[in-house]
């Protein structure tokens, strides 16, 4: 007599434009650090396109410089801001926990993979009671050590030893579901974030969602019978 199959899948979420809106704190902070360096900063409208990419790829292109002390300087000057004030000027997508909670409640595996450090994302979790559903939080060191979400990825797949078939990358950028093609893992791309539904569809992701109510039936959509 043969067992009921396990379908429980492994989902990995993005943190920013997934789970929460922090485009107050980090458009302040990213202002706060160009007037610390004495440079023109331009309005959030504009700077909420920097929302998810790693602080590294971001400050070379406002400041139109490779410069390694002058990006390390921008950053510094970033999270002295964002450490006490910028990482609370976030706000919960509506149906977030609801959505956590269900899938949570369906025996699957949540993590948050992000490319905001780990030291920054661990508290906001925290502070939101993410802890409640999520299992662990994972993203870069302050050094910039996984500043790719790629190689964050492919190490967790390797650390847990984890089948790519069995695991989901959902988040709102195109970087978020190539990071996850390029591994093997299944995708969901959510526009409610901060890429657009072309940028999305243009990275091709197994599914798109465009509320956090769609997360649910897209990961049953992604689990067919055939993989199990």
């Amino acid at each position: 007599m043969t067992g009921t199959p396990d379908k429980t899948m492994t989902l990995f979420f993005d943190l920013d434009g997934t789970l929460s809106d922090p485009s107050d704190g980090i458009t302040r902070c990213i202002q706060h650090a160009l007037q610390r360096l004495g440079r023109p900063y331009p309005p959030k409208a504009e700077l909420v396109q920097f929302i998810g990419p790693p602080l590294r790829w971001t400050f070379p292109r406002l400041l139109g410089s490779e410069d390694k002390d002058l990006v390390d300087k921008a950053v510094g000057y970033y999270r002295e801001r964002f450490g006490d004030v910028g990482l609370f000027e976030n706000k919960v997508y509506p149906g977030v926990p609801e959505m956590l909670g269900r899938l949570q409640g369906e025996g699957h595996r949540l993590y948050v993979v992000t490319s905001k450090p780990t030291v920054y994302s661990d508290r906001i979790v925290e502070h939101f009671g993410f802890d409640r559903y999520i299992l662990k939080v994972f993203g870069p060191q302050l050094d910039g050590r996984f500043d790719e979400k790629s190689e964050l990825i492919e190490f967790l797949l390797k650390e847990f030893s984890l089948d790519p078939a069995r695991t989901i990358m959902i988040g709102d950028r195109a970087r978020d579901i190539e990071s996850g093609k390029a591994h093997g893992t299944r995708t969901i791309g959510v526009t409610y974030g901060f890429g657009s539904e072309s940028e999305l569809a243009a990275a091709g992701p197994d599914e798109i969602c465009r509320s956090p109510a769609e997360i649910d039936p897209a990961v049953d959509r992604c689990r067919t019978e055939d993989e199990f």
